[in-house]
């Protein structure tokens, strides 16, 4: 009996193992048998459709292969689209922190503001000329107390009515009379200036009616106008000059403009200058009006801001335009006698002849 059991169980498990074995094969047969039947039905569906298969498997490639090409494409249009669009300044800016740029420098960011300290003891020297005037010492000889008016000075006005009014240099370097003074050739004209102060720049326009008498005066104020840059801290300013019209200017007119003859004039000789012009004079001419002549004045040498009047003029009664040219600014023009012009210290108004 045990020994039949142990047939039965032999036999058993052989049995096991060929269904087993069986399984295997018999799957791998049915996966066979399935996938001759797929490629017979392929097969069969292919010549069916013939060409229309042939063509479903070539679109099919084909669509892959243009959508492949698509993408490509679009993907070199987007290279090439960022390569050549423009990139936006705020971009750019977002890129470059504000740390990394640089300061401005320190001449653009804070100008020159014309403030200092000792203002009143600038170390003298030579006044330098620029293009439009100059720069250098700015100076008082006024009572910035009485701010009194003009006496006229070198430029011999006389008496006036003038509270802002200036010197002028005569040099650069001492002696070379190489200033715009030029033998009161910049008389009548008017300079602004503006000098370094303890508040910063300060400035005021002013006649010139006088030449310096420091060897190393730039511009040399009367007392209205040193008490507006220097208050009651008078002294030697440093400061710059330029040159420019009166016309519209207050404080700088003492009368109307006239023509003014010299004391002492008469038929035989007579000099004379404009006194309240709209600038400093560059010429003079007579023209005859009753006859043709026509006489070009020049200045007196030794005798400050005078311009000499021929004889001829002098002895006749005939009348003549005289036209005064200035730096700047239109003409003025009186119509006088020749006689008029020999008549000592005659005051020549111009509203009085006109035309």
């Amino acid at each position: 009996m045990r020994n039949l059991a142990l047939v039965f169980c032999f036999s058993a498990l052989v049995s096991a193992g060929i269904v087993a074995c069986g399984d295997d094969s018999s799957a791998s047969a049915a996966d066979t048998l399935s996938s001759e039947s797929s490629l017979t039905s392929s097969s069969s569906a292919d010549d069916s459709s013939g060409v229309k298969s042939s063509s479903s498997v070539k679109a099919s490639s084909d669509s892959k292969s243009s959508s492949s090409h698509a993408e490509s494409s679009s993907s070199e249009k987007t290279v090439t689209s960022s390569e050549s669009a423009p990139v936006s300044s705020s971009s750019v800016a977002s890129e470059v922190s504000s740390s990394s740029v640089a300061p401005a420098s320190s001449d653009n960011s804070d100008p020159d503001d014309g403030k200092c300290t000792a203002c009143d003891s600038f170390t003298a020297a030579d006044p330098e000329l620029t293009e439009k005037g100059g720069k250098g010492s700015v100076t008082t000889y006024g009572s910035i107390t009485d701010k009194e008016t003009s006496m006229g000075g070198a430029c011999n006005y006389g008496q006036t009515n003038i509270q802002y009014y200036a010197a002028i240099h005569v040099n650069i370097s001492p002696g070379d009379e190489k200033g715009p003074w030029n033998g009161g050739a910049a008389c009548g004209g008017c300079v602004h200036v503006k000098a370094r102060t303890p508040d910063g720049w300060k400035e005021v326009t002013v006649r010139i009616t006088d030449r310096c008498p420091d060897a190393n005066c730039g511009v040399d104020l009367g007392g209205a106008p040193a008490s507006d840059i220097m208050g009651i801290n008078v002294g030697r300013y440093s400061g710059e000059w330029e040159f420019v019209s009166c016309e519209g200017v207050e404080g700088v007119w003492g009368d109307s403009t006239s023509i003014w003859v010299k004391e002492g004039a008469s038929e035989f000789w007579s000099i004379i200058h404009v006194r309240n012009p709209k600038d400093m004079v560059k010429s003079i001419t007579i023209y005859g009006v009753d006859t043709r002549d026509v006489h070009e004045l020049e200045m007196v040498v030794g005798t400050e801001n005078f311009w000499t009047v021929p004889q001829s003029v002098l002895q006749t009664d005939n009348r003549y335009r005289v036209v005064v040219k200035y730096r700047t600014g239109t003409d003025d023009e009186w119509k006088i006698k020749g006689s008029d012009l020999a008549e000592p210290e005659a005051n020549l108004y111009l509203y009085e002849h006109r035309d």
